[in-house]
């Protein structure tokens, strides 16, 4: 629903930080790794997630895209919630959490608090095709697009194609037009051969 605010950083705390955008001081509940590259400026922008219940509507914010993408990864494992996803990212690092489900290493996975063996088998056991499919880079902060090649590459892969396949389809097709091509017309193209 938000998909970020960028607003006056009005309170910061290691749990939380409330940004004022628009007259609306909005409470977004954050990770310690978040908390980190906070700027102690006034002005910050935040990526977020808005987590509805029956009795209560909480957002969660952070601080790079890449975090929020393996947030919505952690909470769609059975049995993690978005305060226990907020844990895991609390606990180590985003890349730390990524090279550990992809290596199946499940005693650094349980050492973070609420993760027994069975959740941390399950994180393991869930994700970590998910996650070797998305690549090593998943996480870094999305590029700026420099060429129709990287628009194309980058929407194919948004799309759940691996990158892999998707670069080879994108070669084929720039091979075979010749010429140059708008991104919409290379994705037409590639996704024909995907």
């Amino acid at each position: 629903m938000y998909a970020y605010i960028d607003g006056k950083l009005a309170f910061k705390c290691p749990t939380y930080v409330v940004l004022e955008a628009g007259g609306i001081g909005y409470q977004i509940h954050i990770s310690l790794h978040t908390y980190a590259q906070l700027p102690n400026q006034e002005r910050c922008k935040l990526y977020t997630w808005l987590h509805v219940k029956e009795d209560a509507h909480t957002l969660y914010g952070f601080a790079e895209e890449g975090e929020r993408r393996l947030f919505l990864h952690l909470i769609s494992v059975s049995g993690i919630g978005p305060n226990t996803g907020r844990m895991i990212l609390s606990s180590i690092t985003p890349q730390e959490i990524q090279t550990a489900i992809i290596k199946g290493d499940v005693p650094l996975i349980q050492r973070i608090k609420g993760i027994g063996p069975k959740s941390a088998q399950r994180l393991i056991l869930e994700l970590q095709d998910k996650l070797k499919k998305e690549g090593p880079d998943s996480l870094i902060t999305v590029p700026e697009m420099h060429t129709v090649r990287d628009e194309a590459l980058a929407a194919l892969t948004m799309l759940g194609f691996a990158k892999n396949a998707a670069e080879k389809a994108l070669d084929n097709a720039i091979n075979a037009e010749n010429g140059s091509l708008s991104v919409e017309a290379l994705i037409k193209i590639a996704l024909k051969s995907l």
